[in-house]
């Protein structure tokens, strides 16, 4: 039965599927979004949290190119923190525990709202293409609705089956329904699959927990926001606990490896390094005596606790076991056992760099399908994608974003370049510029570009007109004050181990001391009392790190030059010879779009790039022709 037609449609109502939905109808396109269960429209399947190294990094710059993320997690806070505090500003993180059940009512409410968006009820069971490129999309009851582009969004329901001890279930996550015969239908059309493995903790209930035998972590007295927008408020926060596993914990776990399907041959997908379940960090750290446990409330209306740090795939009995050997969890009842959960996701080495699956036009994907891990990674995605959908429906170029301008374009081009061969999270330390791709300067990086996309509106860009004024007026004065020699100023300086003055700096040089703050300005009559904590923190990040920034745009500037060196589509790399085979293999499969990607690849060698870079520039002497 033939429906309507769209111009675009994103199949998944997750946090990528929202993030593209949103991001399509609000740059004019007549969008659907196709949930499996409307009922889990953004559903935190996982631990209810948002952010964290890097993670907060992305959460800013969605927001900052005028996505949905961070405007729903300050809604639905239940506490935040900083991260990290002890260390520099381009690894501190913001983290917020969110209220679950009110980030699913609030996003979902958003995308009903949505002029341009229609939400609906629905499994994709194909992806209607023609001669190369989409029509549509098809569903399992037989409702075909047309498209000019399509964006995947299916999260880990692809063929999804959950796993706790010897029981198994086809289903999708938190018992949902998997999505069957998507992934055969596409490998028909050539996309490669692989399997993917992700877990989740147990849930308990919150009154059965013994919290004085726990250390508190309660959240920050002066809460941020993630949002650009949102006003930082003072509310009553919830509190989380730290806890740890103990010998007998390990002891239990060792005992009943022969019952963990991770370790039974009953689990085939790969599972993520940078998330292990209990009893993969039992056996790989055999020498730590215990592993952190943090309870995490889900939600301000429900007694239920995450217990983070203990995903686990366990029979349930052995579970509860576990649980009772752990400070504070004795007498701990299990609401919702953990699970491992296998799933289908493509190869992203069949990607470009806008998210455009390579070979069909106006097919793209976002988010866990993808092989990535975490709500972030996946809204990013969700985000660009959707983007790209809409510009290819207009007609306009691609937004690509570069690995020196935002965390989201390290994301992708990890994923472009070097492909995923497990669950692919984002660290800081994947990103080699980031000391530019600070949280505090998202905004700055980003939102003229989400203002040419489409998707920051006049107030949002009158905010940050605003905002970026005031940093630079007030960089501006801190280089023009001269901070006098006095006893008041040496006292500060002394309370935070600075040597005292001997003649009168610029405020500008004395906020580039590593033990002086912008706050420390403030007390000594040099600062601006009521600038903001986001403003505060920018300016003295950008002042203090000036020499260490200025060293890192010389590194892009050279890095852009590869990223210039364009490589044609149609190279036949097997006919260059003196590449390694590897070489040969690795450029075949992955087909960078720049010599900057292919210098980023595992595999290719600076020679191999030298090679590569004579013969683009033979071909290109030569008319474009093969040499």
């Amino acid at each position: 039965m033939r429906r309507q037609d769209y111009e675009v449609i994103v199949v998944g109502a997750g946090h990528a599927g929202c993030e593209a939905g949103l991001a399509a109808a609000r740059m004019g396109c007549h969008t659907l979004v196709l949930a499996t269960n409307l009922e889990t429209v953004a559903l935190m399947a996982c631990n209810p949290s948002v952010g964290g190294p890097a993670k907060a990094h992305l959460v800013r710059e969605i927001d900052a190119l005028g996505g949905e993320m961070a405007l729903n997690t300050d809604a639905s806070a239940l506490q935040t923190r900083r991260l990290n505090t002890g260390k520099g500003q381009a690894v501190q993180a913001l983290r917020a525990q969110c209220d679950k059940r009110s980030y699913q009512r609030r996003m979902r409410l958003v995308l009903e709202r949505q002029a341009g968006l229609e939400l609906r009820q629905g499994m994709a069971s194909e992806i209607l293409l023609e001669e190369g490129r989409v029509r549509g999309v098809a569903t399992h009851t037989g409702v075909e609705y047309g498209a000019q582009a399509v964006v995947l969004a299916t999260g880990t329901y692809l063929e999804g089956r959950t796993i706790t001890g010897n029981h198994q279930l086809v289903s999708g996550p938190a018992g949902q329904v998997a999505a069957r015969g998507l992934s055969a239908a596409l490998a028909r059309a050539g996309i490669r699959w692989r399997r993917f493995k992700t877990g989740t903790s147990p849930r308990i209930d919150g009154s059965t927990v013994d919290y004085a035998r726990m250390v508190e972590q309660p959240g920050d007295v002066e809460p941020e926001a993630f949002s650009f927008l949102t006003r930082p408020r003072r509310r009553h926060q919830l509190s989380c606990w730290l806890t740890y596993t103990t010998a007998r914990s390990h002891e239990l776990i060792r005992q009943n490896l022969y019952r963990a399907p991770l370790y039974t041959g009953k689990i085939v997908g790969v599972g993520p390094r940078y998330c292990p379940s209990i009893e993969d960090k039992v056996v790989r750290f055999a020498e730590k005596g215990r592993h952190q446990i943090f309870l995490e409330p889900e939600g301000r209306d429900t007694r239920e606790m995450y217990v983070a740090g203990l995903s686990t795939s366990l029979p349930e009995e052995v579970q509860w076991e576990v649980l009772r050997s752990i400070p504070g969890l004795e007498r701990a009842e299990i609401m919702r056992p953990g699970y491992a959960i296998e799933y289908d996701c493509l190869d992203p080495l069949q990607l470009l760099a806008s998210l455009e699956v390579r070979g069909i036009r106006g097919l793209f994907s976002a988010g866990q399908v993808n092989g990535t891990s975490g709500y972030e990674e996946a809204a990013g995605q969700g985000l660009l994608a959707g983007i790209n959908a809409a510009l290819r429906v207009r007609r306009r170029a691609p937004l690509v974003l570069t690995r020196d301008r935002a965390y989201l374009g390290v994301l992708v081009d990890d994923l472009v370049t070097k492909g995923a061969e497990e669950p692919y999270r984002l660290l800081t330390a994947r990103a080699e510029y980031r000391l530019l791709l600070r949280e505090g300067n998202a905004d700055l990086r980003l939102t003229e570009l989400g203002r040419e996309v489409g998707l920051v509106d006049d107030a949002r860009y009158a905010a940050f007109l605003e905002r970026r004024e005031a940093i630079r007026r007030e960089r501006e004065r801190l280089e023009h004050t001269i901070v006098p020699v006095s006893e008041g100023v040496n006292e500060v300086l002394g309370r935070g181990g600075a040597a005292p003055l001997s003649a009168p700096p610029s405020a500008a040089t004395l906020l580039r001391r590593p033990q002086v703050g912008y706050r420390d300005l403030v007390e000594m009559g040099a600062g601006v009392r009521g600038l903001g904590l986001s403003v505060e923190r920018e300016v003295e990040a950008a002042v203090k790190y000036a020499g260490y920034i200025a060293r890192q745009e010389g590194q892009v500037a050279r890095m852009l030059r590869l990223e210039g060196m364009k490589i044609p589509g149609d190279v036949d790399y097997s006919a260059i010879r003196a590449l390694s085979r590897e070489a040969r293999e690795k450029l075949a499969a992955a087909r960078p779009e720049n010599l900057g990607q292919a210098m980023r690849m595992s595999g290719v060698s600076p020679a191999d790039l030298s090679v590569l870079a004579v013969y683009l520039e033979a071909r290109r002497r030569g008319g474009g022709r093969d040499v």
